[in-house]
């Protein structure tokens, strides 16, 4: 390729590809803080009805910065991260059997808010060890429209990628999905032979940090394939 073909190639892509990152970036960023004061209602709405009960109980939520948002229910914290970088799908993904996608490569680009299921204790104690899981993730593109991978999130899939753009209304819902899922998803006992031996280092240590790895399904399965089997339905 010669230097004025290579030229005309740069300033093509910059122009198409790169200009239409930042306005899917741009349009995430906006629906993130969109997303960010619904949270703020949702808790103050929801501990309005529980006043009168534990106090351990009621919502609490936190702006984490320009990219995070956190919201504490009981023993849960769900933490809603938007990344700040914009992505395409693999060849592979089922979006591109879309006529949305496939005759208009350039509506594929997407930018993703993902939601985290943390137990609160993981934070208050420091157990750096801890795990927590993924059950949802938004995806927008540049014209605001969007679908959702994750758990019980099956009214907006990506078979609607397209057809509507993302509103408060959408947002609420993938918000109070997500907070039902946290509170239904329990924590379960590890199995007696992952935790039946431990060190004198291990105990010392356990006003520190928790000696057990913990995680509301420690020692089972929990991955994509349950997202995507929800996805079947």
């Amino acid at each position: 390729m010669m230097p004025e073909e290579q030229k005309q190639r740069i300033i093509k892509i910059l122009g198409e590809k790169a200009a239409t990152k930042q306005i899917v970036y741009d349009n995430t960023l906006e629906v993130f803080e969109m997303l960010k004061k619904i949270l703020q209602e949702i808790a103050e709405n929801y501990n309005e009805s529980l006043k009168g009960s534990d106090n351990r109980v009621l919502i609490d939520y936190r702006d984490r910065g320009k990219f995070e948002a956190e919201l504490k229910i009981a023993g849960d914290i769900l933490i809603f991260s938007m990344h700040s970088n914009i992505f395409e799908f693999d060849r592979n993904h089922i979006i591109w059997e879309m006529p949305y996608v496939s005759e208009n490569h350039i509506n594929s680009y997407c930018g993703i808010i993902n939601v985290y299921n943390f137990l609160a204790d993981s934070f208050k104690y420091n157990r750096v060890d801890d795990l927590g899981y993924l059950i949802s993730r938004i995806f927008v593109n540049k014209d605001y429209s969007f679908f959702v991978e994750g758990k019980r999130q099956k009214k907006y899939l990506y078979k609607d990628f397209g057809k509507a753009a993302i509103n408060s209304g959408a947002l609420r819902q993938i918000i109070n999905t997500s907070v039902l899922y946290s509170l239904e998803f329990d924590l379960l006992v590890p199995p007696y032979d992952n935790v039946k031996i431990t060190s004198v280092a291990q105990m010392n240590k356990k006003f520190e940090t928790s000696k057990m790895q913990t995680g509301k399904r420690l020692g089972f399965q929990f991955n994509s394939d349950d997202v995507l089997e929800e996805n079947k339905d």
